[in-house]
């Protein structure tokens, strides 16, 4: 099982940060070690100062495919869920200042969190207009809409399936909206997709 993430695909995330918007979509890859468990807390690692969350919609394939064209992207996944993206962002910054890759700063241990439970993408209507929230010690942080994706899911499916061979268990993250924030310790962060709590998480 391998995890592949976008970047930069919503473009008040893109203005946050003062990243250039791509022309394509930014494609990277988190071991599966980077998955949180189930039921354990957050715990900021040691080599940063800086980890921020980043919520994002979570594709999960459900059959093996290569070079997919889009119309028949929606074949490929039956559910969507949710999770976090952790991002060391001082890490993160030193690796793109000297043109290196970002892999430190969002693959280490338990970087990935991704929700138990996934919703049958049947029960969420249209996926290109699906609400998601990111909670902060209960304050609404993040607030995003697949709307406002600059690539859609089956879009994702199509692009990186060119490079990738996808497989049964195989997780998209779709990138992250606005609202970033650095974690700090004793934070409890808490996930909603489409008004479903999906995850709980407290920072240690």
């Amino acid at each position: 099982m391998k995890i592949i993430c976008i970047g930069r695909n919503y473009t008040e995330h893109i203005a946050e940060l003062q990243n250039e918007r791509p022309t394509e979509p930014v494609v990277f890859l988190k071991p599966d070690t980077s998955i949180l468990l189930h039921k354990q807390p957050f715990f900021i690692p040691a080599f940063s100062n800086d980890v921020h969350h980043e919520v994002e919609v979570v594709v999960r394939i459900n059959r093996i495919g290569k070079h997919i064209d889009k119309k028949f992207a929606h074949k490929y996944y039956n559910e969507i869920g949710l999770g976090i993206d952790f991002t060391a962002r001082d890490v993160q910054q030193r690796c793109k200042e000297k043109g290196l890759p970002w892999e430190k700063a969002k693959s280490f241990d338990g970087a990935s969190v991704v929700s138990r439970e996934f919703i049958n993408k049947e029960e969420l209507g249209d996926l290109n207009n699906l609400s998601f929230e990111l909670f902060k010690n209960d304050n609404l942080q993040q607030s995003g809409d697949t709307s406002h994706m600059l690539w859609k899911i089956d879009e994702i499916i199509e692009h990186v399936s060119q490079f990738f061979t996808l497989k049964i268990g195989d997780l998209i993250f779709t990138g992250t909206p606005a609202g970033v924030s650095r974690v700090e310790e004793n934070d409890v962060l808490k996930g909603t997709l489409a008004g479903k709590e999906m995850f709980q998480i407290k920072v240690k």
